[in-house]
């Protein structure tokens, strides 16, 4: 069989070696040596540069022996420097559009990582919810500092764009990934209660050395955020009861469009904003199912006007 490459350094080539353990259960010395083009010395070097990582590389002698890579509980360190694999972990944040993907990506890769890096990357992963699917990228700077400042309760220092206060000064909490854009939702210190910020709007974000206790019954990181986007920021909310399953209608709307919760009477309440209720209710008009509006009564009055001027143009002159 010809060798895999014709020359390799020496992580290259412990690589290699681990690649071949893999694919079959026993290798002779003299085999694995060929296959890597290297002595048999040199094979013995590289199986105990593998022990030293981790990897349990098992030795048998006469008939029958060789090597083969036996199991373990606990996964080897992975072959990344401390930069690479925090690097991976902000990645995988940053660029996957599922959050169940990017969840078991993300324990993959701890359970391999040394005990040292296992704390960042969960810093990470337990900072982190998500509703809604692939979304902008973001300074990952900006992101691990916003994660271990959640892990670790210290306030965080940033500038941000509003009609009154540019610094703000808040208790971390959680970063959210909607369907488009990463929100921290944090406890405003100056302002006193609970909001959520766009990332991408951040400047000069910097983490404190004040710590502080978490707030009694933080809310719902990612069902707040949801609603602020989909209703809060606008001037106008309202509340819709429609006769269709959840599952149904949040198939039919974006995440950060409207909230979507189960009712008891079998269908679900819809809560959504705009800029005029007018465009609120005519997209929910066009989801296609029954339904009733429960908020604002205003909404309901104008419902009606709305209806008999499309009974006025349907009916024959």
């Amino acid at each position: 069989m010809p060798a895999i490459v014709e020359t390799m350094d020496t992580t290259e080539r412990v690589l290699a070696l681990l690649g071949l353990l893999q694919q079959r259960q026993v290798w002779s010395g003299p085999e694995l040596a060929e296959r890597l083009g290297v002595t048999s010395r040199t094979v013995r070097r590289d199986v105990e540069r593998l022990r030293t990582l981790g990897y349990p590389v098992h030795a048998g002698q006469g008939v029958g022996g060789g090597y083969r890579l036996g199991p373990g509980q606990d996964l080897p360190p992975l072959l990344l420097d401390d930069e690479e694999a925090i690097a991976t972990a902000v990645s995988l944040l940053i660029s996957a559009g599922s959050g169940d993907a990017t969840l078991r990506a993300l324990t993959k890769l701890d359970r391999v990582l040394p005990a040292r890096l296992r704390r960042e990357v969960r810093a990470l992963s337990g900072s982190v919810e998500s509703f809604g699917g692939g979304r902008a990228r973001i300074d990952p700077d900006v992101l691990m500092t916003l994660a271990r400042a959640c892990r670790d309760e210290v306030e965080v220092g940033f500038d941000y764009p509003s009609a009154d206060v540019l610094r703000r000064r808040v208790e971390p909490y959680r970063l959210v990934a909607s369907d488009r854009r990463w929100y921290l939702l944090a406890y405003d210190v100056d302002r006193d209660g609970w909001r959520s910020f766009r990332v991408d709007r951040m400047t000069d974000v910097a983490a404190r050395t004040w710590h502080f206790r978490p707030r009694p019954a933080p809310p719902d990181a990612a069902a707040f955020v949801q609603e602020g986007v989909a209703s809060r920021v606008y001037p106008r909310q309202a509340r819709f009861l429609v006769h269709a399953p959840a599952e149904t209608v949040r198939a039919q709307v974006s995440a950060s469009a409207a909230v979507v919760r189960p009712h008891a009477s079998g269908g679900c309440e819809v809560v959504s904003g705009g800029a005029d209720l007018d465009s609120v209710l005519l997209h929910v008009l066009l989801l296609g199912h029954d339904f009733d509006v429960l908020d604002p009564p205003d909404l309901r009055v104008r419902a009606r006007e709305l209806a008999e001027k499309l009974r006025s143009a349907a009916s024959e002159r």
